[in-house]
């Protein structure tokens, strides 16, 4: 009989694993499982190609390049060719949008012209004149320019200002300088005209200086945004090598880091949770003996955070901050007094990890070709949708003459015209003249209307393929580390090439269990694209209880998410090893939890406890050495040290890509320490430590649990 451990309860969910045998780690007899799934997934695959290649053959993506006005034309090209650059009629209504801006669009007119403005002008030195004088105007197509300028600039035919501008990106962008130049004009013409000249547009914004200090603001951003921009690459580029080299030095500090965490790891958690529980308690101490000192008071602490001033009553604020860091003083305590032995195992379990993968280092390069893999899906994904983006785009080709003199039609210039699916559209509809004399192209494939419903399918794919990735290397980890915790004798019995064994079986049997589970987070990942796009919706909205209703689904599908994202990772587990199907597995591994529920928490926090000090560590060592180092500080390596715009700019690049490679090498000690941690929990329950079922966990282990293996008796 074996025995039960203590967090084992069969009533908590399904029957405890029984002894097997035949057993001896990762099965090599196995079958394909979830094949309907997999082929599900091939079909989708095949469907992003088709994709794909609609988009590569119907899309231009330097269409996107070419701004487009208000009815839809692209500047520079058909009807607008000489008219290269967009002129926004408004400034102020881009900047009253706010971020939102770069999402929905300036809701301002906006015209194709030759050239930006030379000068300044405002309408309303106009609106009592007669005449000519909309002839300065910039007006739509079509606009009516025989009407008065008052009534072309409230109907907005016509901008009720604009600036000397300069073309950024075939943008006109007014210089900074000519906001005080309108500003006097406008005050001018009000002084002068008084009331009688109403110098606001149709949405009753007025146009005056005050109007145009926004429009300044957002501008002046821009333009400082793009200078900076400048520099941050110049100095990205002049030190990129120094870069790749304090990336490399992170690589080498996380080895190092993962190599020694089996004879510091109990001490670091220890220590951690000790100073926590130290700090806490003299901090709630200290709070009480100055509530103490401090009651029937009217003492009162003020704060200034920028413009917001915050005062607090010495002893309400000593008082509630006494009583927080007392409860979780008290929190911690109970934690050491009464789950040390479950840290115990963690702790055991974190060096187990490290032997593991100092057996197996190929396991830290391993994170390096899913990661690839994902990089390759994201390009792919987002070239298919730029392609996507640029099909449909409404472009007049212009009016093209395509007979000759002689009266006989130019041919090539009729393929020309109606090539990509052009649709042909006399240009004069009011005749009755049936010749292919005069027409008009449009760029409007016939296909651009439901190019969002393929992006809808791009995006689900994006999402779907890179979870598959990561499902991929996290089973072939799986595989890897469960024959190391299954054999033996850890140095004769771990197979040769343990990981590429792993990612043979996945590869070869498990391609649909991969796609299942990752089908399922892709599903989940666009329910939680679509919240965001009705939130996004509602932000102008006034019902409270729409937005209610909509945060916490928001917060559902989030919590959701992780979830999943837990069973799958622990359903991989069970299929590297025993080459179940992804529901078996899902449920075995959910109810093998379920068993050592208490286990499973304390485990699985103090080992994202652990990792979090990790990635620290790494992060802190590197990024300070690369401060020293662009700081200029260190006095043998200062003649190295390059002149920068912003020295800022790779120590920052640095710590990030730190915390990168660091995520890296430690995900992979994270999945060690997993699976490690569901082996043990099944070595728990197949067998009992006697001669005939022994226990394959570590002495250490062992010796926490109070549990040993029966040396069999020699034979006389």
């Amino acid at each position: 009989m074996s025995k039960v451990a203590p967090d084992d309860n069969p009533s908590k969910g399904g029957k405890p694993l029984v002894y097997d045998p035949t057993f001896k780690g990762p099965i090599k007899k196995r079958s394909c499982t979830d094949v309907i799934c997999c082929i599900l997934f091939l079909a989708f695959v095949a469907g992003q190609v088709v994709v794909g290649f609609y988009a590569y053959a119907y899309g231009d993506p330097t269409l996107l390049l070419y701004p487009q006005d208000s009815q839809g034309n692209l500047c520079g090209l058909g009807t607008m060719r000489g008219r290269n650059n967009l002129f926004f009629f408004d400034l102020t209504e881009c900047g009253r949008m706010g971020p939102g801006v770069f999402i929905n669009g300036c809701p301002t007119p906006q015209v194709c012209v030759s050239s930006c403005p030379t000068v300044n002008y405002v309408a309303a030195t106009d609106f009592l004149k007669t005449g000519n004088a909309a002839t300065e105007l910039i007006c739509v197509d079509g606009a009516d320019k025989t009407q008065t300028v008052h009534t072309l600039v409230f109907s907005k035919a016509c901008a009720p200002f604009y600036l000397k501008s300069t073309p950024v990106v075939n943008r006109c962008l007014p210089d900074i300088s000519q906001f005080i130049s309108l500003g006097n004009t406008v005050a001018e013409v009000t002084t002068s005209a008084g009331s009688n000249i109403p110098i606001t547009d149709g949405s009753n914004n007025t146009v005056t200086g005050e109007a145009l200090k926004l429009a300044e603001e957002v501008l002046q951003a821009f333009l400082k945004a793009k200078e900076y921009g400048e520099k941050i690459i110049s100095d990205i580029v002049e030190t990129w090598y120094l870069i790749l080299v304090c990336l490399v030095l992170a690589m080498i500090v996380s080895l190092i880091y993962i190599v020694i965490m089996r004879w510091i790891a109990g001490f670091m958690v220890f220590f951690s949770l000790v100073a926590f529980a130290g700090i806490f308690g003299g901090g709630s101490g200290y709070c009480f003996y100055e509530w103490y000192h401090s009651r029937g008071t009217q003492e009162s602490y003020t704060i200034y955070m920028g413009g917001l001033t915050l005062t607090f009553q010495k002893e309400k604020l000593f008082l509630g901050c006494g009583i927080t860091a007392g409860i979780i003083f008290l929190i911690v305590v109970l934690i050491l007094l009464f789950l040390i032995s479950r840290i115990r195992i963690a702790i055991a379990l974190i060096k187990e990890g490290s032997r593991a993968v100092g057996n197996m280092m190929f396991t830290l390069v391993w994170p390096i070709f899913p990661f690839l893999m994902q990089l390759v899906v994201v390009g792919v994904q987002l070239a298919i949708a730029v392609y996507l983006a640029s099909i449909g785009r409404n472009q007049q080709l212009g009016q093209n003459n395509i007979t000759y003199a002689n009266g006989t039609v130019n041919e090539d210039l009729v393929k020309e015209t109606t090539k990509n699916l052009f649709q042909q559209i006399p240009c004069d509809t009011d005749t009755n003249d049936t010749t292919l004399g005069n027409v008009c192209g449009y760029l409007k494939y016939g296909r651009g209307d439901f190019t969002i419903y393929l992006q809808i399918y791009n995006i689900f794919m994006l999402f779907w393929m890179v979870n598959f990735a990561v499902a991929l290397g996290q089973m072939t980890l799986a595989g890897a580390f469960a024959s190391y915790y299954w054999a033996w004798d850890k140095s004769k019995d771990i197979p040769t090439f343990p990981l590429a064994s792993s990612f043979w079986r996945c590869f070869r049997y498990h391609l649909g269990t991969l796609a299942f589970g990752s089908l399922i987070i892709a599903i989940v990942q666009m329910i939680r694209v679509f919240l965001e796009y009705l939130d996004h919706k509602l932000k102008g909205s006034e019902n409270p209880v729409a937005k209610f209703f909509l945060k916490c689904l928001k917060c559902c599908f989030w919590c959701l998410e992780k979830f999943i994202k837990f069973i799958n990772k622990n359903a991989y587990i069970i299929t590297a090893i025993y080459g179940k199907n992804f529901c078996m597995a899902a449920k075995d591994a959910f109810f093998l939890i379920l068993r050592n529920v208490v286990r499973v928490v304390v485990i699985d926090k103090v080992t994202d406890f652990l990792l979090l000090i990790g990635k620290l560590v790494v992060v802190g060592l590197v990024g300070a050495g690369s401060f020293f180092f662009f700081d200029g500080r260190i006095p043998y390596l200062a003649k190295y040290t390059p002149n920068l715009n912003f020295y800022i700019v790779p120590i920052v690049v640095v710590i990030i890509g730190s915390y990168i490679v660091a995520s890296c090498f430690f995900s992979v000690y994270g999945m060690a320490v997993d699976t490690l941690f569901l082996c043990f929990l099944e070595d728990l329950e197949r067998h009992d430590g006697s001669a005939d079922k022994p226990y394959y966990m570590s002495k250490e282990l062992m010796g926490i649990l109070g549990k040993k293996n029966t040396i069999p008796k020699k034979e006389d």
